[in-house]
């Protein structure tokens, strides 16, 4: 009884082996690895370069044209990526034409603060909608839910009108408050809280913190992905956004990068090499805030899944 009891492990081990010591056929079916058909893997392969060619191929057309010179004709068939000679001076027409750098500042300016804003308030709100006890929560959990349905075009005059009677239209502080919260960024961050154990908060509570010791020491740090991702939405929707400081900002040296750049477009004619090049410093503070970021981007993907 007990050789049978104890050849039981070796059979469970040798039980891919045949006698012979050579591993034993395994079902189709059952094949970890099964290796995909020819035309399967070069369809994907196909796919996933159609979808490079559309994301990446208008921002490489752009960053060539603004590398050409003049003598250089940029409509030409078939088109060419890499410039004959490659030149920087699109760049330096970019700002003898308009102050873009003044500009960029602007809208740095702008970003920064919504970038701020909306990580010290998105985590607070957060926060307290997926840990506090209140009366109330879930009516405000749908105000939130149901701000994200509103088309932001339907409630623009009733911000520039709220803008214009507090005395901040044409400033950068009224370009930045309608903004300063926003509602996605809210319930991104609930989703975040909700998703941590609460045994480590309990400990905490048991050794006397407060819940503002909780939030800062517990749980703030447990959702830095989360908190990247909004801070990559805050400044990409700051910093992109034309429509709104089109209309609240009428003096030029406050002008935000977007709106500074339709400068490029002349009446009668305008330079294309100059738009991709006005386009390239657009693009370029996003890229290298990705850059930077995405560590915690892709983390941020994921959390809120561990459980205690």
């Amino acid at each position: 009884m007990s050789e049978r009891v104890m050849a039981r492990p070796s059979r469970a081990r040798g039980r891919a082996q045949r006698e012979d010591g050579r591993p034993a056929a395994v079902p189709r079916g059952r094949r970890a690895g099964r290796r995909l058909p020819r035309w399967q893997l070069l369809l994907r392969y196909l796919l996933l370069l159609a979808v490079l060619a559309l994301t990446v191929g208008p921002f490489l057309w752009q960053l060539s044209t603004s590398l050409k010179g003049p003598g250089e004709d940029i409509y030409r068939y078939p088109p060419s990526l890499v410039p004959h000679p490659a030149t920087l001076a699109n760049y330096g027409g970019v700002a003898r034409i308009i102050p873009v750098w003044d500009f960029a500042l602007n809208s740095l300016k702008v970003a920064a603060a919504n970038v701020v804003t909306n990580c010290a308030g998105a985590a607070l709100a957060g926060y307290a909608l997926a840990r506090m006890r209140f009366r109330g929560r879930r009516a405000a959990l749908v105000v939130f839910v149901m701000a994200m349905l509103v088309p932001v075009e339907s409630i623009m005059i009733a911000q520039f009108v709220t803008m214009r009677e507090l005395q901040l239209n044409n400033t950068l502080l009224g370009v930045v408050l309608p903004g300063c919260i926003g509602a996605m960024n809210v319930l991104l961050m609930r989703n975040a809280f909700a998703g941590l154990p609460y045994e480590v908060e309990e400990a905490a509570f048991v050794d006397g913190a407060n819940a503002w010791q909780r939030f800062v020491r517990i749980a703030l740090p447990s959702v830095k992905g989360t908190l990247a991702v909004v801070a990559i939405f805050a400044f990409m929707g700051a910093w992109d956004d034309f429509l709104w400081p089109l209309i609240v900002l009428s003096d030029q040296s406050k002008f935000t990068l977007t709106i500074g750049l339709n400068f490029l477009h002349g009446t009668f004619a305008d330079n294309q090499r100059l738009v991709a090049a006005g386009t390239v410093i657009a693009v370029l503070p996003l890229i290298v805030l990705f850059a930077c970021l995405q560590r915690y981007f892709f983390r941020g993907v994921g959390e809120g899944a561990v459980k205690g």
